[in-house]
């Protein structure tokens, strides 16, 4: 039956022969594999009337691209030749497709366009792989007055591995306390990153010297994105949360008085929960794992005297931490690490 209507279609029509036959035309249509071509030869669309000829448009490219009109947008053009007492050639429209068609259609003016900064993915599943380190502001007794707190981080561990308190911020005294705390924990060439915040300081050039000759490599947040460096983040909220904390700090010796107690404090005392409820000592110097035993121990001997307290069962210690990450990649993606870093 498709080959009927084939073969007459050219005589009668389709539609004609499709209600002769009973059958419907979207069946024809399905069945033969689309709608038929009006013509085995395609027709050329006329051009309207009113189009520009090829030479109007060279004229009107021509026009766009004078000196007055180069940084315009063609809205402006237009507007700028009436009030000159010229007739545009054409429409804003027209214009657009004209630049259109040269690839032109863009933002014609100079902008100033930020690079695309990649998002840090650093993993660290042991201490002294990646250090995190961050100043932060301590108040002084009057307005406008600060001290500047340095404070180096390790983030697998959370063990602040060096500090410095300075009445300013310097890249100096960042190159001094970044070369004693690396000569202090034994670091060997590209063994770590450290990772900070784009400051003053942290992209200074004496101390992106200090790291190439250490053979460590450095790691940057993007601008404006404090998420990227959280490690030094959460420990400046613990340490300004304190209950001794000072709204203000009388004098420089009562701030370095408090960074004296805080820091061995933090080390040695806080029972860190990302950390098992271990403290960062026990973490960075690889004795958790012995604690964590005697802790199990003595909850297997709690539920041996008394099961009926513990009704999930005999209860264990929380786990020890086994990687840290700045921002952990959804996807597959390259990690920044040096080679040996966590192997």
């Amino acid at each position: 039956m498709i080959a009927l209507v084939e073969e007459r279609r050219t005589q009668v029509g389709v539609a004609p022969l499709c209600d002769a036959l009973g059958l419907s035309r979207a069946t024809f249509y399905r069945r033969r594999g689309g709608r038929l071509a009006a013509s085995p030869v395609p027709r050329e669309r006329r051009a309207p009337r009113q189009a520009l000829t090829p030479a109007d448009r060279e004229a009107v490219l021509a026009l766009l691209h004078e000196d007055r009109f180069v940084d315009l947008a063609p809205a402006q053009v237009w507007a700028q030749l009436l009030d000159a007492g010229q007739v545009p050639p054409c429409s804003i429209r027209t214009m657009y497709r004209v630049l259109a068609a040269h690839a032109e259609v863009r933002e014609r003016r100079n902008q100033l366009r930020h690079p695309l900064y990649r998002k840090p993915e650093l993993l660290a599943t042991g201490p002294n792989q990646v250090w995190s380190w961050d100043i932060t502001k301590l108040l002084g007794p009057v307005k406008w007055s600060y001290y500047y707190l340095y404070v180096l981080l390790d983030i697998f561990s959370r063990y602040v591995v060096g500090w410095l308190l300075a009445r300013q911020e310097s890249a100096a005294l960042a190159k001094v306390l970044i070369a004693e705390s690396c000569e202090r924990q034994h670091i060997s060439p590209d063994q770590l990153i450290i990772h900070a915040d784009r400051g003053p300081a942290m992209t200074s050039q004496p101390v992106a010297l200090l790291l190439a000759t250490l053979g460590v490599v450095p790691s940057h947040s993007r601008p404006h994105v404090s998420n990227d460096n959280p490690f030094s983040e959460a420990q400046f909220k613990t340490l300004k949360y304190r209950p001794d904390f000072p709204d203000r700090f009388g004098a420089y010796e009562d701030a370095e008085t408090f960074c004296q107690r805080f820091f061995p404090w933090y080390n040695t005392e806080h029972r860190h929960g990302a950390l098992g409820l271990m403290t960062p000592h026990d973490i960075h110097y690889e004795l958790a794992s012995a604690k964590w035993q005697r802790r199990a121990e003595l909850l297997r001997a709690a539920y041996a005297e008394h099961p009926e307290r513990f009704p999930h069962g005999v209860p264990f210690p929380p786990p020890l931490p086994t990687a840290a990450w700045i921002n952990k990649p959804t996807t597959q993606s390259t990690i920044l690490a040096p080679e040996g870093v966590g192997s």
